[in-house]
């Protein structure tokens, strides 16, 4: 989202911003669905968190599909508790933009999720995406199962085949049981249904996932 150069390297825990330990305010609505943004959800729904570069973007192409019941955009990955978005870019926090998808596994399957996870982005840019620079921009996974973390790192394997046989680099996605999510400032969730014309800098490797 900011163009400035950003660090490069996770900080350590030690050298992290604190935070604080008040939650961030926010409207449990969805802009575009009108389904809650926070829990509690529906017995029968699952979730997980991906980080494609800037959240705004990513968010727009997971709440538009079928069997996705509500997003969100914050932040995880890191260690500042309750971070703001000018934390997160200072690079202080190791935290990732990420979105939260809650999703109905009986219409819309974590294969399909995943699908659209790896072609919708460039998985191999390390701490970046495109034009945004930093370590929150990183491609991540944030995993809520065991099932859900093996799978991740089986369609990375088979992406990555896809990807090296096309002359693309090695995958550099981040995946890993997920931690603690923070929910992003209130004018941060579906952003681009807000505002249309905003920025989107999502862009993937025309190889198609199989």
């Amino acid at each position: 989202m900011k163009l400035s150069l950003k660090k490069l390297v996770m900080p350590e825990s030690s050298a992290a911003l604190p935070g604080r330990n008040i939650q961030m305010n926010i409207l449990n609505k969805h802009y575009v669905t009108g389904q809650p943004i926070a829990p509690p959800f529906p017995d029968n729904l699952k979730q997980v968190y991906f980080g494609m570069g800037c959240f705004w973007g990513a968010e727009r192409k997971f709440w538009q599909c079928m069997g996705v019941f509500s997003t969100a955009v914050g932040y995880s990955g890191g260690y500042t508790l309750n971070p703001t978005y000018d934390e997160v870019c200072s690079g202080l926090t190791g935290h990732n933009e990420v979105v939260k998808v809650i999703y109905d596994p009986t219409i819309i399957s974590f294969t399909e999720l995943l699908k659209l996870f790896w072609i919708s982005h460039n998985p191999t840019q390390g701490m970046r995406q495109g034009n945004d620079i930093g370590t929150q921009y990183r491609s991540a996974i944030y995993t809520e199962s065991e099932e859900q973390f093996n799978e991740a790192l089986a369609s990375k394997n088979n992406y990555q085949q896809l990807l090296t046989q096309a002359g693309f680099d090695q995958i550099t996605t981040e995946i890993i049981p997920a931690t603690v999510f923070y929910y992003a400032e209130d004018y941060h969730q579906q952003y681009l249904a807000k505002e249309p014309m905003g920025y989107c800098g999502l862009g993937g490797l025309g190889v198609n996932f199989k």
